[in-house]
């Protein structure tokens, strides 16, 4: 496909969070609160993106009932099962327009998560043509994944991808790579991770997939070619909110 951007060249998406509801947030809260824990910033930034054998640890470490990490990680599964029976997985407003338009950009897309790669074909599998390489990257080995997905499955450099993640973690490690990054927070009711986003000095985080429109794509990658994606970045918080109209 012909490129008409100056410096991005592949959209990684995350699954779970972007293309697919927030099935996640709703069950570790659950989780934790429902053995006497404390639901904190500080847990979901021990939980969320990491790989699961250090996620079931830290949900273990969050509740002062004593579980192991593997009793932690087998519960959290259960349960989530049990809410994923009123609470189905779907796919996200917008998620498909999404990758088609960021491909009539000119971009490689592919999409990534950290559940193995059955969990792409089952609820994504119809529209894999319009993912690039692999398709789907598992990261649970290397979590978040912006490096390797960048560099050793694309081949690419770091200011050439952009992604598109509900977690402040990755954006965290996006703005310790000067990887481009677009955040989108799940709007779960007792989520910290738009609080999380605006302190690491994430420049843009949306409130739908339709916000990611070519402007504010065209808007990153000119940052990207002049080098100025997270020259503001701080833990003050971010320098706007892209889905808070300019003035707000």
């Amino acid at each position: 496909m012909p490129h008409s951007l100056g410096r991005l060249r592949l959209a990684a998406l995350n699954i779970d969070g972007v293309l697919l509801n927030d099935t996640f947030s709703p069950v570790i809260h659950a989780f934790v609160v429902g053995r006497g824990g404390a639901y904190t910033a500080e847990t979901e930034r021990a939980v969320f993106s990491q790989p699961q054998h250090i996620a079931g640890r830290n949900m273990a470490a969050a509740v002062p009932q004593p579980l192991s990490g593997e009793e932690a990680l087998t519960a959290y599964f259960e349960e989530r099962d049990v809410y994923l029976a009123e609470h189905p997985v779907a796919v996200m407003d917008g998620a498909i327009d999404l990758v088609r338009r960021l491909r009539a950009l000119g971009l490689r897309t592919v999409c990534y998560g950290g559940l193995p790669a059955p969990h792409f074909d089952r609820f994504l599998g119809e529209w894999a043509e319009l993912f690039d390489g692999p398709r789907y990257v598992c990261t649970n080995d290397f979590r978040p994944g912006i490096h390797e997905i960048t560099t050793e499955i694309f081949g690419l450099e770091h200011g050439e991808a952009l992604f598109v993640d509900d977690v402040a973690r990755v954006a965290e490690t996006a703005r310790d790579l000067d990887v481009p990054f677009i955040g989108h927070p799940s709007t779960f009711v007792h989520s910290f991770q738009r609080q999380l986003m605006r302190e690491a000095g994430v420049r843009h985080i949306v409130d739908s997939l339709d916000a990611i429109d070519e402007r504010l794509i065209r808007s990153i990658d000119a940052d990207a070619l002049r080098g100025t994606l997270w020259n503001d970045n701080s833990t003050a918080g971010a320098r706007r909110d892209s889905a808070v109209p300019a003035g707000a």
